[in-house]
């Protein structure tokens, strides 16, 4: 019995707690906050750039250099600074044979004289190349033609200087007619046995 009220007197209580919360507006509820994963940034290059510096643009070419020169090979020389390519005709490496003689025949033609230097373009190792002549007039490259210390470059001629050339001179300049016609293992073996024979006493 003492249960029953007991259970009533809760039921009561609960009632008239419904009765009140029926006549209250509705709580607000603040929206739960979601924790979004960190975004971690995404370290990874997706372009690097080259390291390699770009290359110097070339300087524009001078319509001609006129001076005095010095030689620098038996097909090369230098005026006001600039590096000069002959054009058309190929004369020893210093160092094979006749190089020596090249170059001083070279020194021998222009030796305080004033050269004028007709520039044409630039070659694969950034020299100038041009047509050079002496002050009388004298093409400098057929001079060396004629002299036997340089040989016509067909490719690049197209056999302007061919009829100047002195008999047996491609026998002789063995090593600039291989390069001509592109057999560089010639001098690559020319090098290797160079190489192996000893130097010379002091």
């Amino acid at each position: 019995m003492l249960v029953y009220v007991f259970y009533l007197e809760i039921e009561r209580k609960a009632r008239r707690i419904r009765r009140k919360l029926r006549g209250r507006p509705p709580q607000y509820r603040p929206p739960s906050r979601r924790v979004s994963p960190k975004i971690r940034p995404n370290t990874t290059r997706l372009y690097k750039p080259d390291a390699t510096p770009a290359p110097a643009p070339a300087k524009p070419l001078q319509q001609a250099l006129h001076g005095k020169a010095w030689v620098i090979d038996g097909d090369s020389i230098r005026i006001a600074g600039t590096e000069i390519r002959l054009f058309d005709v190929d004369a020893p490496e210093i160092g094979h044979p006749y190089g020596h003689k090249a170059k001083w025949a070279m020194v021998r033609l222009f030796k305080g004289q004033m050269i004028e230097a007709q520039v044409l373009e630039r070659d694969a190792h950034d020299r100038v190349v041009a047509r050079c002549f002496l002050p009388d007039g004298r093409d400098l490259s057929a001079e060396l033609v004629k002299q036997g210390l340089a040989i016509d470059w067909p490719k690049f001629s197209g056999g302007a200087y061919a009829d100047l050339e002195v008999p047996g001179i491609r026998k002789k300049l063995w090593l600039a007619d291989a390069r001509q016609k592109g057999r560089m293992h010639v001098w690559a073996e020319y090098e290797a046995k160079k190489a192996k024979k000893p130097a010379p006493a002091e």
